[in-house]
């Protein structure tokens, strides 16, 4: 190989993807390793070293010219991870200045969301837009708010936390301590929370209610599909929480699309149609229909590392 290529790493709860990706956005060599299981995160970043240098080797090392990781909780401005309760390690970890030791190449850290916005911007769906929001739709809500071509960091490397906007006063519990933030709505968690209370409260007949306790976000997009009246009643739910929400962010950043990533957004016009509805109902005139809705053109499986990748070039 002969091409210049850059080196993305998506560190998740559970998994770690690598890969190579050229210009063209095409993911020339990969692999994985868990993330957990290897003690302190120095034995980590050693089994990663061990996982990576074979598809260096064979990539030709003078090809690779950078690359970057994303992480839950990764601060661009510090290289640091910061108190992510979804990994294995606690604290403050320098994770940028250990992987770029461990494998000589400079690494650039970012939190996952904002990872992936950089990857839409340089290879995807917002290729040539200064303005825009990428919301991830997961376990979590997350998100990459960029606003005159310009990823926003703020002061401290933290800016754009959607999922953790107070979506409903008084809300529900939020495992950061809050109370009715984003996230315990509009996330694939948040989805579950509402069918499993609703089951409680209520006694419509839906097909959930045999999976009473065993309720994923896919098997309620299964019952929509099937034109389950409970089912399709939690995504309008789920979509009026999240595009009034969103009618408030586009006041502040006026962004040209809102582009949706991760699981739950797979839902579709199920959840995407009635969402861009309440969005249009609750904003504010002078930017009605102004702002597109759309979705990620990049698989789960490769656009963390895409988008980790992106920021080094």
């Amino acid at each position: 190989m002969t091409e210049p290529l850059a080196l993305g790493i998506d560190i998740g709860g559970t998994k770690t993807a690598f890969g190579l990706v050229n210009r063209e956005a095409k993911i020339v060599l990969n692999g994985s390793i868990p993330t957990t299981g290897h003690g302190a995160v120095e034995q980590y970043v050693m089994a990663l070293k061990e996982a990576i240098e074979p598809i260096l080797e064979q990539a030709g090392k003078n090809n690779i010219i950078g690359g970057g990781a994303g992480a839950p909780n990764g601060n661009y401005y510090t290289g640091e991870i910061m108190f992510a309760p979804n990994l294995p390690w606690h604290g403050v970890i320098p994770l940028a200045k250990l992987l770029s030791d461990a494998l000589g190449i400079k690494i650039k850290l970012n939190n996952d969301a904002n990872a992936a916005a950089i990857g839409e911007m340089t290879y995807g769906v917002a290729k040539g837009m200064k303005d825009f929001i990428l919301v991830t739709l997961g376990t979590g809500v997350g998100s990459g708010f960029v606003a005159n071509g310009q990823l926003i960091y703020g002061h401290d490397g933290f800016a754009g936390e959607l999922g953790h906007v107070i979506a409903v006063r008084d809300g529900r519990k939020c495992g950061c301590g809050r109370n009715g933030c984003l996230e315990t709505y509009a996330s694939a968690t948040g989805v579950v929370r509402t069918a499993e209370q609703w089951l409680e409260e209520r006694s419509d007949a839906t097909l959930l209610r045999e999976l009473k306790g065993k309720i994923t976000s896919e098997t309620i997009f299964e019952a929509a599909e099937k034109g389950d009246v409970f089912a399709l009643e939690i995504f309008d739910y789920t979509a009026k929480i999240l595009g009034q929400t969103l009618a408030d962010m586009v006041a502040i950043t006026s962004p040209q699309a809102i582009i949706f990533f991760g699981g739950l957004s797979q839902a579709g016009d199920i959840l995407l149609k009635p969402v861009k509805k309440y969005m249009e109902e609750t904003m504010l005139n002078i930017f009605k229909n102004k702002v597109a809705i759309l979705q990620s053109a990049f698989s789960d499986a490769n656009a963390a590392i895409l988008g980790a990748s992106s920021m080094a070039w």
